[in-house]
């Protein structure tokens, strides 16, 4: 089974578990949400594979967060929006397996997740 891979290139996070995946011999596909942002519907699918509430991947301490979001109450469609716009705001890597999904932190938890 392939296994999807929500990234940011940017983030040492994912380009760990990429890596690896890569030297695990894991076929992998990977999606790069801030070079191809996840649409709102595409967010909450992710949401119930991962069986979490949109606030489970909200990065709090992105820039950008702390600046606009922080302190404010927004509904969970309203943040699904905000990440759709924003997919600088969505943790990562978010590791998909299936009908299931984690997030790929720490890598160690990946290689339980894919073993699984």
């Amino acid at each position: 089974m392939v296994v999807k891979v929500l990234h940011n290139g940017n983030c040492s996070k994912s380009n760990a578990v990429l890596e690896y995946l890569d030297e695990n011999g894991v076929p992998f596909e990977i999606i790069n949400i801030i070079e191809d942002p996840l649409s709102e519907l595409e967010i909450k699918t992710v949401l119930k594979k991962l069986n979490q509430s949109v606030f489970h991947i909200i990065r709090k301490n992105e820039k950008l967060y702390v600046e606009k979001y922080a302190g404010k109450n927004y509904s969970e469609e309203e943040w699904i929006k905000i990440l759709a716009e924003n997919p600088r705001l969505i943790q990562r890597p978010i590791i998909i397996k299936g009908s299931v999904a984690m997030l790929g932190r720490p890598v160690e938890n990946v290689k339980y997740f894919i073993d699984k």
